[in-house]
């Protein structure tokens, strides 16, 4: 099952066993933050669980950005699934890390460690 679904901003493709959100701008931040958090809820009330967020074209991220992050995070939680971000460019790294969010969130170098991280909390 692979539906997909696109904005100019990012693009959502649901796969069998996760949801797959690939950010499509270079920045995630204020303008972008709160539709992707709308996208998430709406996710979320879909019974989608386990996420991956595919970062590697965003190579600027502000409050708003983590907080969108952080929220995808809390729902995964929330619904017993795993949330994943991949593509980590070095300025959003470095934020994440200075931020200490690299303690908190499941971060893969790339889509097929992010699907195997899924795959062994759902063992």
């Amino acid at each position: 099952m692979n539906d997909t679904k696109q904005t100019n901003k990012f693009q959502i493709v649901k796969k069998d066993f996760y949801t797959l959100i690939k950010i499509l701008d270079e920045k995630l931040d204020t303008f972008l933050a709160p539709s992707l958090k709308s996208e998430l809820v709406l996710l979320a009330s879909n019974r989608e669980k386990n996420i991956i967020m595919d970062l590697s074209n965003v190579k600027y991220c502000d409050s708003s950005g983590l907080s969108a992050i952080l929220v995808a995070n809390r729902l995964s939680k929330n619904s017993n699934g795993t949330f994943v971000v991949t593509g980590l460019q070095p300025a959003v790294e470095r934020l994440i890390n200075i931020s200490q969010l690299d303690t908190v969130l499941n971060i893969a170098d790339n889509i097929e460690e992010a699907e195997s991280i899924i795959k062994q909390n759902e063992a």
